[in-house]
């Protein structure tokens, strides 16, 4: 039984997940730790509910989801995995991570690439990786179907969608993700977003402003 825990870190208001189960092992995906107490209050849960990290996962490679790479890779020792296509996005945080305020930010490169061919497993868990670009060109989602869990990234939100006025984004391609692919997913499942609040797949296909099906 996969159990999600959500952070709410930096300045973006970023929502840092770690996702375990039974066995206690755990992934952490998307960590916006930056300052010193966000990454203590990351490693305090981690410890108080003796899990074990086996994993690091980026959705996407933003500034906002990877300022705490480094700190997750090193401290737990762990395989960094994202898609091929958001390579370049995070090889260039550092040259403009200072401009946000972010100095001291500390690169850290990925293990592996992954792809919706793929699968992570972990523990007794699986999650399928679904291929949803737009937002940026290898922007991925996690999902459990057992569960109905998705952790989105920044694709879909609460009554809204992610930006597409960065380097890669595209919103007719962003659409067409969340219209093709997340909105085929079962009503109930639970949408676990890059920011805000959770929310339902059922619940943005028929309200969201910006991508609800017409009915």
């Amino acid at each position: 039984m996969i159990t999600v825990k959500s952070f709410v870190f930096n300045p973006f208001s970023e929502n840092t997940y770690i996702v375990y189960d039974e066995t206690r092992e755990a992934i952490i995906i998307d960590p916006g730790c930056y300052e010193a107490h966000e990454r203590k209050e990351l490693d305090e849960f981690i410890k108080s509910n003796h899990l074990t990290v086996v994993l690091l996962i980026n959705t996407h490679c933003h500034i906002d989801h990877v300022l705490g790479n480094d700190f997750v890779k090193e401290t737990y020792n762990v395989p960094f995995l994202i898609h091929k296509n958001e390579e370049n996005l995070l090889r260039a945080v550092k040259s403009y991570a200072s401009n946000y305020g972010f100095a001291k930010y500390k690169e850290a490169l990925p293990d592996k690439f992954i792809d919706e061919r793929d699968e992570i497993t972990w523990g007794k868990s699986e999650l399928d990786i679904i291929y949803l670009p737009g937002h940026s060109p290898g922007h991925i989602a996690l999902y459990n179907p057992a569960q109905k869990i998705l952790i989105s990234g920044d694709v879909l939100f609460n009554n809204s969608i992610g930006r597409t006025d960065l380097p890669g984004g595209d919103m007719d391609t962003l659409i067409d993700s969340i219209q093709q692919k997340l909105f085929d997913l079962p009503d109930d499942v639970i949408v676990y977003s890059g920011h805000g609040e959770p929310t339902t797949i059922g619940k943005e296909k028929v309200s969201n402003p910006f991508c609800a099906l017409n009915s």
